[in-house]
């Protein structure tokens, strides 16, 4: 196994390695279905190797490349189902694992951060990693006070490969756009490029993790795993034993999936709430099931602060959506900074165009599947669809970044989770300003 690679060039190449292959596969495809391969085969065997090798790349690179390809693994749920599968299973691999880092790296990190005698820190400490992730890998230890503890250590040289990871990759967005149509790339790149420098600092990451587990210590639904220590490169805090959200997309029963979309939606409302803190990154990944029914949470480097919990203003927009008040949304959306001043838009159009993000709160339960989730995605990419051109009169605000990343990961993720979830219950208790007319109040999108 070889060191992270931190040349920009040696990466640039890896990163090339991705649109190259795909070219070169489907000229080889091309040859195959002349000689009489049947097209369908073919096109099948072109996706699971171009699926392979995306996996490969970017998991061995790390860094900003591999945060992109988790970035995309929420999303694998509005791939056209043709072509999901092989890539449903890749990217979403890319969501806890990746090829490990030398034994001789992690020890060197561990020397630099936590002393030459780390060792006497732990009664324990296994050399092979339980999970890798775009900056860091996580190792299981037992601390000198003899609790187990997930030990979180940063990639040497991840900070200079982050950035120039994405710089490469935007290079390469436009070749990844024809391999997931209706997604736009960009806002998750500029996203990623504005939050690389506090993803780096653990110890910004402690500090989070610490808020989150001092607000939530003791609730009845949700664990939050105690920081231990926290240096620059080096967390560790206490363990948190649970199935993952990957392994319940993969192979849980409905009920399962129903308990842990549940959880995972009202956490997302419930950090703001109750923390004043918004957990950034919604990849499954982060999240699992513990064995007392709880969502045990994971990874704090993405955290959006929110000391006064959600804008009201989604709450106000939510409400007066659900009640069929097109003026009242158009002038919030003005008011909150998505419609600038000079634009016109249409009230009604502008409703027509929101209310598949409306539907989950018609009735008091609602179950996100895939299907549901590529029928959004046609409703707002769909160039034959009049309200196509809205898309490019709206304005995304920039203290609303990270929420939107959230919301629209947390979605996917709700999706490939295919739960039945309580969204009014739970938006109506914990999102600001929201005040939910009762289902026999609210109108129809028919």
């Amino acid at each position: 196994m070889t060191e992270l690679p931190r040349k920009a060039v040696v990466r640039s190449a890896k990163l090339a390695t991705v649109p190259l292959g795909f070219a070169g596969r489907t000229a080889l495809g091309l040859g195959k279905r002349l000689g009489g391969r049947p097209a369908e085969l073919v096109a099948a065997e072109l996706q699971t190797r171009t699926a392979e090798q995306l996996f490969q790349v970017l998991g061995e690179l790390k860094g900003g490349a591999m945060k992109f390809g988790q970035a995309l693994s929420i999303f694998e749920a509005a791939f056209p189902e043709e072509m999901a599968g092989p890539y449903r299973a890749m990217l979403t691999k890319l969501q806890d694992s990746a090829p490990p880092m030398p034994t001789s790296s992690v020890h060197g990190v561990l020397r630099a951060d936590l002393g030459t005698q780390w060792r006497r820190s732990f009664r324990a400490f296994e050399d092979r990693p339980v999970a890798s992730a775009s900056i860091g890998q996580v190792h299981r230890g037992v601390w000198k006070d003899g609790r187990d503890v997930a030990v979180k250590i940063q990639y040497p040289g991840a900070g200079a490969a982050l950035m120039s990871d994405l710089r490469q990759v935007s290079r390469v967005a436009k070749m990844t756009a024809g391999w997931i149509p209706g997604i736009d790339l960009a806002p998750i790149l500029d996203e990623l490029r504005d939050r690389m420098a506090e993803e780096l600092d653990y110890r910004l990451e402690a500090r989070n993790q610490a808020a989150f587990a001092e607000a939530f210590d003791g609730d009845p639904d949700f664990q939050i795993p105690k920081l231990v220590r926290g240096t620059q490169h080096v967390i560790v805090s206490e363990w948190v034993d649970g199935r993952p959200l990957s392994e319940i997309i993969r192979d849980g029963t409905q009920d399962e999936r129903d308990e842990a979309a549940q959880l995972y939606m009202e956490f997302l409302l419930a950090g703001p709430a109750d923390a004043g803190l918004l957990h950034a990154d919604p990849h499954p990944g982060n999240f699992r099931i513990t064995p007392d029914g709880r969502l045990g949470v994971v990874d704090f480097g993405a955290v959006n602060r929110l000391p006064d919990g959600m804008p009201p203003e989604m709450g106000r927009l939510l409400t007066a959506g659900l009640e069929g008040g097109a003026d009242a949304v158009l002038s919030g959306l003005r008011e909150a900074g998505f419609i600038k001043p000079h634009i016109e838009i249409d009230a009604d159009r502008l409703l027509e165009y929101l209310a598949p993000f409306i539907d989950p709160l018609r009735s008091d339960e609602f179950t996100f599947t895939r299907a549901w989730l590529r029928g959004v995605f046609a409703h707002i990419n769909d160039p034959r669809q009049p309200n196509y051109v809205l898309a490019y009169k709206l304005n995304l605000p920039p203290e609303y970044l990270l929420i939107h990343r959230v919301w629209s990961g947390g979605i996917g993720v709700l999706s490939q989770l295919g739960g039945r979830v309580r969204g009014r219950e739970a938006v109506d208790a914990l999102l600001p300003g929201a005040d939910l007319p009762p289902i026999h109040d609210v109108p129809t999108d028919e």
